[in-house]
């Protein structure tokens, strides 16, 4: 996983928790959901990086 990458799931995951923080405090629960999604999208790119990570070590 490039530093580029992680750096980039890193502010997605960002972006979706200040959505969902967002949304609580506005009550938006569309916007809360999107966040939620966003941070899960983030966490799962980070978790095919590592593991395309580990195929490239062997």
């Amino acid at each position: 996983m490039g530093a580029d990458d992680k750096i980039q799931n890193a502010g997605e995951k960002l972006a979706g928790k200040s959505k969902e923080a967002a949304g609580k405090l506005t009550g938006n629960e569309k916007l809360e959901a999107e966040g939620k999604m966003d941070q899960s999208k983030s966490d799962l790119k980070s978790a095919g990086e590592k593991v395309k990570d580990a195929f490239k070590k062997d």
